[in-house]
């Protein structure tokens, strides 16, 4: 319900599906159904339209008293990708222990204890609230060190894992769990930390693990041998893959141990069936769409002795530790049954499962699948540069974020780290929290402009507007507290999935107001602005006799569950609207005709240089208008790519024409974003050259071509440049600068056409 369809399926598995499960799950009587948390609630209102409360209400209804409810939250970051002051987290530990919520897994991406002390205390203080059980299950994240650390500077050691237990029990934690988010938690690990978890500990100990390198069923069932008290599992079409191991290979285990599983295998068998219809409804989203496991009923009927012998040959081995033979054996069972070989590129680049399949689609989305290869290949290094935090979410989507950034960066040869999400820069900078291992302050430097360190200041915290809606009756976006919460947790998403939840009521509350649209009032004789694409009409800002300058925005409409602002790209003296309100425009069609006397015609073309989106994304805010004066390095819009913010920035200096998008609109690699006036030229790249000094002690520098060589003076002197001019030289002829022997000099060309020289 949570972890497998987020694991396979980019969590995508819609409300009509989880009702008609469901029933099935009753009988089934589970100790523990994870439901809710992790990306559900993002997921939900992002993809699907639906409330996020409703899915744990529909939950509830269904197993109150039979099976306990579980979300897993990220600590301080909730279930978003910020951290939150404890407002929002005691708001939405309230409504959702209210709403029949019972086991709620906190862990912190970093292992930062300070991260989920407040969160444990309020789980603790909500039990029994609404008659609900509500209990804090505390997760210590499992991680490794990158390959060839010596084994001296190895911090991932089993004490570090047992002593973070430890804290999180003494912190209030009444279970605790090895959250091995990635699968890389292999067997002879698990040989050994169970056992000193077990002894270090009163409260039950869980263990999650997944398939996607090859480690999970042989990890899962070293895990019960080894005295574990509880284990994540998934049913059939559910199960391995990037997901965690099925219980029907669990249950096989447990038989031959003598060890009884707490669940009535009959019903999973009837879950199992229906189960297979819901990953159909999936088929846009499954990894594996083309190559399912078998169905486990046909091939556990038609299994022969051999691989019966497998389950036996993998249990002897655990027991003694014998991982190469305990994977062998392993391997050979999930081969039998039809489930994925184990993924190499996952192993080797050490990520969750879920964070591979949600980059998977999302590049899928931004139509750059070609770049996942390399990186998932640049995840090591910006994990060891970010702290070497362990990969979970958000660290995992701020990471894979980043490395995929990065490699487009290489691809368009750019320095690394040229784009940056903002998410990525506030976990270098500190506001996460404490990382694993310091961040080397000159990396810190680079990403965030200072050396030093700042946590998170949750005074600076300003909770989103919820504002009225006047084209939809006057109504708030966010209506009750369970919206205000969401608009809280994940404003750019609630804010989409809200307004269309109003704009639906207020249709089918308001139907006089849908007989009252007018179309066209007359012939169309003057100039027409037309929709750039086709989406449905939300509302319209101008009427007949409004005066348009080109750039302001007249429509507000929706296309691919976003709200976009249109901006008109002429001006003029509105003489008609061609639409109206809740009417679905199609891409070209006319708009807003305008005046042919007294007002403008279209604007004349601007003829100026275009400014293109590096990478494929939602924008979510403009910082400039047309008509604005930037710099290069300014930032110009914020956009959303792969679950993270980020800052766009000016690659040039001039004045903004045009923008070519609006807020809401979803842009593609490559395309058109900002024009500027003037037919301005990018402005050059700033760039360090380095050059040794010659036996002679002579360097000669020519003069850089391209440049107005004014632009190294004031205007008070006739030049161009902005800098002071006593901090330039004027020449025009070719400089001979002479140094040391063995001495180098650094020539910089700044953004400005300015140069500077350091000599070294």
């Amino acid at each position: 319900m949570r972890d497998g369809q987020q694991s396979l399926f980019a969590t995508r598995m819609k409300q009509e599906n989880v009702d008609k499960l469901l029933p099935l799950y009753k009988e089934a009587k589970f100790y523990i159904m994870e439901v809710w948390g992790g990306a559900v609630p993002d997921s939900v209102m992002r993809y699907l339209g639906e409330s996020p409360w409703d899915r744990l209400r529909s939950c509830s209804k269904e197993m109150k008293g039979i099976s306990l409810l579980s979300a897993l939250s990220r600590g301080r970051n909730l279930f978003g990708y910020v951290p939150y002051p404890d407002t929002v987290l005691e708001g939405f530990y309230k409504k959702a222990i209210e709403n029949g919520l019972n086991v709620m897994r906190i862990f912190d991406a970093l292992n930062d204890l300070d991260n989920i002390k407040s969160s444990i205390k309020m789980i603790n203080e909500f039990d029994g609230l609404n008659g609900n059980v509500a209990i804090a299950d505390t997760a210590v994240c499992y991680t490794i060190d990158p390959k060839g650390t010596p084994e001296e500077e190895k911090i991932f050691t089993d004490d570090y894992f047992v002593n973070k237990a430890v804290e999180m029990e003494k912190l209030g934690a009444k279970m605790v769990t090895l959250k091995d988010m990635a699968g890389l938690v292999n067997p002879s690990r698990i040989f050994t930390l169970m056992p000193k978890l077990k002894k270090a500990l009163s409260v039950p100990v869980d263990f999650h693990t997944h398939c996607t390198p090859g480690y999970g069923l042989a990890s899962v069932l070293t895990a019960i041998i080894q005295g574990v008290d509880i284990v994540d599992t998934n049913i059939w079409w559910f199960g391995g893959g990037s997901a965690a191991p099925a219980i029907e290979l669990i249950d096989i285990f447990c038989k031959k141990l003598g060890i009884e599983l707490e669940v009535n295998m009959e019903a999973v068998a009837k879950i199992r069936h229906e189960l297979k219809n819901a990953r159909k409804a999936l088929a846009d989203f499954d990894l594996n769409k083309d190559k399912w496991q078998r169905d486990f009923d046909e091939a556990f009927a038609e299994m022969a002795a051999e691989i019966d012998a497998e389950f036996d040959r993998a249990i002897e081995a655990a027991k003694a530790n014998k991982e190469e033979e305990l994977l062998d054996a392993c391997h050979k069972i999930e081969a039998y049954f039809g489930f994925p070989k184990p993924n190499e590129i996952v192993k080797n680049a050490e990520v969750p499962g879920g964070m591979y399949s949600n980059m998977v689609a999302n590049l899928r989305a931004l139509k750059a699948e070609d770049v996942l290869e390399e990186a998932m290949a640049l995840i090591p290094k910006v994990r060891r540069d970010a702290g070497l935090v362990p990969l979970v979410t958000p660290t995992s989507q701020i990471v894979g974020s980043q490395a995929v950034s990065l490699a487009m960066d290489r691809r368009a040869g750019k320095p690394d780290y040229s784009n940056k999400s903002n998410q990525f820069i506030s976990l270098v900078k500190g506001e996460y929290g404490n990382t694993p291992v310091a961040v080397d302050p000159k990396f810190r430097e680079q990403i965030t402009g200072s050396p030093e360190e700042k946590p998170y200041d949750v005074s600076s915290y300003k909770a989103p507007e919820n504002p009225v809606l006047d084209q939809f009756g006057g109504v708030k976006l966010a209506a009750n507290e369970e919206e205000e919460l969401l608009l809280a947790l994940l404003p750019a998403v609630a804010k989409t999935y809200l307004t269309n939840k109003r704009k639906a009521e207020h249709a089918s509350s308001a139907p006089q107001a849908q007989a009252a649209k007018k179309g066209a009032s007359g012939e169309v004789t003057g100039p027409v602005f037309s929709a750039p694409m086709g989406g449905t009409i939300m509302s319209i800002k101008v009427k007949p006799g409004d005066t348009v300058k080109p750039g302001d925005t007249v429509i507000v409409y929706e296309a691919m569950k976003m709200e976009n602002d249109l901006a008109c790209d002429m001006g003029g003296v509105v003489k008609q609207v061609l639409v109206s309100e809740g009417d679905v425009m199609a891409t070209n069609q006319p708009l807003i005709e305008f005046a042919g006397e007294g007002g403008t015609a279209e604007a004349p073309a601007v003829g100026g240089a275009v400014m293109v989106a590096p990478m494929g994304g939602t924008v979510l805010s403009f910082k400039v208008k047309a008509g604005d004066s930037v710099r290069a390095g300014d930032t110009l819009l914020i956009y959303e790519a792969m679950k993270m913010e980020n800052n766009l920035v000016a690659d040039r200096d001039g004045v903004i024409a045009k923008l070519l998008i609006g807020e809401g609109d979803v842009m593609a690699t490559n395309q058109p974003i900002i024009q500027f006036a003037g037919g301005a030229a990018a402005a050059p790249k700033a760039g360090k050259v380095i050059k040794t000094v010659g036996a002679d002690g002579n360097y000669k520098v020519d003069p850089v071509a391209g440049y107005d060589i004014n632009k190294a003076l004031h205007p008070v002197e006739g030049g161009t440049g902005k800098a002071p001019a006593a901090l330039r030289t004027r020449t025009k002829e070719t400089a001979t600068i002479e140094v040391a022997s063995g001495k180098s000099i650094e020539i910089t060309v700044l953004p400005d056409g300015t140069i500077d020289v350091n000599m070294k």
